[in-house]
């Protein structure tokens, strides 16, 4: 199930943008994504029926609020309104189940050290930096709507998915792997602000955040295997 189940998730992930449609924003169709999102759920779930812990069932409620997100983004589930709202939501609750499984993991372990709050106060920093010059400033101001501003926190909260795990990762280098992961949710999520709110966008836009996003839930979830 280790290999067949990322295998999986890669078939249906990549094989969309191979295969899928000719289009100048996304190529990957919205079943292969959905199904692909899906798989790493389940893979997250048998983490938890081999070793059900603390933090392999935090990690596994936060990767399904965040499949529940993909299904709010695809526009799949018709309340709240707009749409953007439930995603968000649903997300930033599977940080706050991912933040509480790594903290619990190094208290257990006893991790600490001034490192685990610079990490974190570093983070903080880079993604308030990074949301005033992309999303806050890169809209117009007659354009700027309450969704603008409620991406800061949001981007906060993935930001300090980041620090904690890295702050971890100085004694645990196996987490490294998950630092990864949230890294490139963040970059992911960047991206579909600048799109929905500032509405800018570039060739394959769509596939590459999903090509992005796919792979930061992934690394997520396989750090589990070396911890």
């Amino acid at each position: 199930m280790l290999i067949a189940l990322p295998t999986l998730w890669a078939i249906f992930l990549f094989g969309g943008f191979i295969f899928g449609r000719r289009d100048e924003y996304r190529r990957m169709p919205l079943w292969t994504r959905i199904v692909s999102s899906a798989v790493l759920v389940i893979l997250a779930w048998f983490f938890v029926w081999q070793e059900s812990t603390r933090y392999t069932t935090l990690i596994a409620i936060g990767m399904t609020l965040g499949f529940l997100g993909d299904l709010y983004m695809a526009d799949l589930i018709p309340w709240p309104r707009p749409h953007v709202l439930g995603g968000m939501g649903s997300f930033g609750l599977g940080h706050v189940a991912y933040i509480s499984g790594l903290l619990g993991y190094a208290r257990a372990n006893q991790i600490t050290g001034p490192e685990r709050w610079l990490s974190w106060l570093v983070w903080l920093l880079i993604a308030a930096v990074i949301w005033f010059v992309l999303i806050y400033r890169g809209a117009e101001p007659n354009q700027r709507t309450v969704l603008h501003t409620a991406a800061l926190p949001y981007a906060l909260l993935l930001a300090s998915t980041v620090g904690t795990s890295m702050g971890i990762a100085w004694s645990v280098p196996a987490m490294w792997i998950f630092t990864v992961g949230a890294m490139l949710f963040l970059f992911s999520d960047l991206l579909i602000a600048v799109d929905l709110f500032n509405h800018k966008q570039f060739y394959l836009m769509g596939d590459v955040i999903w090509l992005t996003y796919g792979p930061a839930q992934l690394l997520i979830i396989v750090t589990t295997a070396w911890l």
